[in-house]
């Protein structure tokens, strides 16, 4: 009864203590018992789900690392880090821990103690393998999603895990990136505020600005105090405190910083505490899947907040606008990881099939569209009059269509390869005014950079004492030319509608392709959250 007991109390998180002196205390197998043949039979046959688990044990002669007596210590911070899965946004009762203590406390033969050592492997590396890599595959809940979890082997985890210190060793099993911990912290921040009542009433959507005054602004001014955002204060009226208060506000939410709270900056205050810890907790989940190298010196396109950086060593050495792909479901721009090889100044552009086939087909067919060349595979220009489109559609046209290098093409002066199969690249673009909106949705999937020359500059910044001048004499040949870089850059497509700058201070942007409100679901289902109420 006292294993029962206090797998019930542990449900509650009263007596984890408690717990972790159980385990150390009851259920464990004598030294000498590991050579018992019952032992060694029940562990093989109970280490068969996996055929690393497998050769981990068979290599160890069936030695076990959970159920003897001297593993004390790795039990208790097994038990500790289960008790903190629901910090990391895990799902806790996929760990099954009640059933982990009832399996202890029924122990009665060699057999139970094998098969004992086998669950508890088990469970060990399904909570491994979601904090290290996440809970869920994005590839089956958004097929923009286009990432190769990092999953840890089984073989090897438990390997090292078994000469290693086990706390440090659990703990090192969340990704290592700066941004995860401050990530962490903000959860917790946010899981305080929930509890003590949220941010207050809600602002009324009017418009605030300097000279106004009244209980509006009480309300104004009380909710950006609880959100962190002012000291507290006594004013009634948009002072200019009030005012670098809401300039923050803005900043870290993605709006037009112009110190007036407007209608959008209102929306955004009013949104509820526990509507942001759902970001947070999906940023975190986004996290675990990019638990990888992302190289010293990379490239950070994050599609929410319409940017690009590159960023050394975690400090961002430079910062651009971007536009990306339209909110149509056929033209967003997808999430992956790769390595940018290249820049291509004077770049032609070859139209893809589905830009083809949505907007220039007829126009082609039909005898428009005369700044499109028509080439064949061997990049031979094709007189027009030779082809009889109405032969054709634009699934089966047997020629390219490209824009010849020049001012007007659709790719501006330059563009950055990491070339891929989703044919995604960053390029200049001609269509500057796209730049001055808010919500950048406007490119068929491409990321437009607002200072494509600034950016080269900064990458070929590494190979060239004047990366200028390299630049600019390249251009001006107004050739085609491939420059390559001498060291490529890890480069990363990013969706993020929470995320902490350079100042640790929390961010949110607007979900605008749906997709974490997905994963957010696909979270619940999986147990990770528990119903958040907003």
């Amino acid at each position: 009864m006292f294993f029962r007991n206090v797998a019930s109390r542990f449900k509650t998180g009263v007596a984890m203590v408690c717990l972790i002196s159980a385990l150390g205390l009851g259920g464990v197998l004598p030294v000498q018992a590991q050579s018992f043949p019952a032992f060694r039979q029940a562990l093989a046959e109970g280490a068969s789900f996996d055929s690393g688990v497998s050769a981990f044990y068979r290599d160890r002669e069936f030695a076990p690392i959970w159920v003897g007596a001297e593993h004390a210590d790795r039990r208790a911070a097994f038990m500790s880090a289960l008790a903190r899965a629901g910090d990391h946004g895990l799902p806790v009762a996929r760990y099954d821990v009640p059933g982990l203590v009832a399996a202890f406390e029924a122990v009665e033969s060699e057999r139970d103690r094998a098969m004992l050592e086998a669950k508890v492997t088990r469970v060990f590396l399904s909570f491994a393998s979601d904090l290290h890599s996440g809970v869920v595959d994005p590839g089956r809940i958004e097929r923009s999603i286009v990432r190769e979890l990092p999953r840890p082997d089984p073989e090897k985890l438990l390997r090292e895990f078994a000469q290693s210190n086990p706390a440090s060793f659990i703990r090192n099993l969340a990704p290592a990136a700066p941004e995860y911990a401050r990530l962490f912290r903000a959860k917790q921040q946010l899981e305080a505020v929930i509890r003590q009542g949220g941010w207050g009433p809600r602002v009324p959507e009017e418009r605030f600005a300097p000279g106004t005054s009244g209980d509006t602004v009480i309300a104004l001014r009380n909710r950006l105090i609880a959100m962190g955002y002012m000291d507290r204060s006594a004013t009634a009226s948009y002072d200019s405190t009030l005012q670098s208060a809401v300039l923050n506000f803005q900043v870290n939410h993605g709006i037009e910083a112009d110190g007036i709270a407007g209608p959008a900056t209102i929306r955004a205050m009013n949104v509820s505490p526990e509507e942001r810890l759902k970001s947070v907790i999906v940023a975190m989940e986004r996290e675990r899947w990019l638990n990888i190298p992302r190289g010293d010196r990379h490239i950070w396109v994050n599609l929410t907040d319409f940017s690009a950086k590159i960023v050394d060593f975690d400090q961002v050495t430079f910062e651009t606008r971007a536009v990306v792909g339209a909110q149509a479901g056929d033209r967003q721009t997808p999430e992956f990881s790769h390595r940018m090889t290249y820049l291509e100044i004077n770049p032609d552009w070859t139209l893809p099939r589905s830009i083809l086939a949505r907007s220039y087909w007829g126009a082609l067919a039909s005898g428009g569209a005369r700044h499109l060349e028509i080439v064949d595979a061997r990049g031979r220009v094709v007189p027009r009059h030779a082809i009889d489109f109405e032969r054709y559609t634009p699934a089966n046209f047997p020629f390219n269509v490209r824009q010849p290098p020049g001012p007007t093409n659709a790719l501006g002066e330059v563009k950055f390869m990491f070339p891929n199969p989703y044919a995604i690249y960053l390029h200049d673009s001609p269509e500057r005014h796209l730049f001055n909106t808010t919500v950048r949705t406007h490119s068929s999937g491409c990321v437009r950079l607002n200072d494509p020359r600034d950016f080269a500059y900064e990458l070929l910044s590494r190979q060239s004492d004047d990366p200028r001048a390299l630049y600019h004499s390249v251009l001006n040949t107004r050739q085609q030319t491939r420059v390559y870089l001498d060291e490529p850059v890890q480069i990363h497509l990013v969706y993020r509608t929470a995320f902490t700058n350079v100042r640790g201070e929390l961010n949110f942007r607007n979900d605008i392709y749906g997709r974490d409100a997905r994963i957010y679901d696909a979270l619940e289902r999986a147990g990770a959250v528990n119903g958040i109420q907003s």
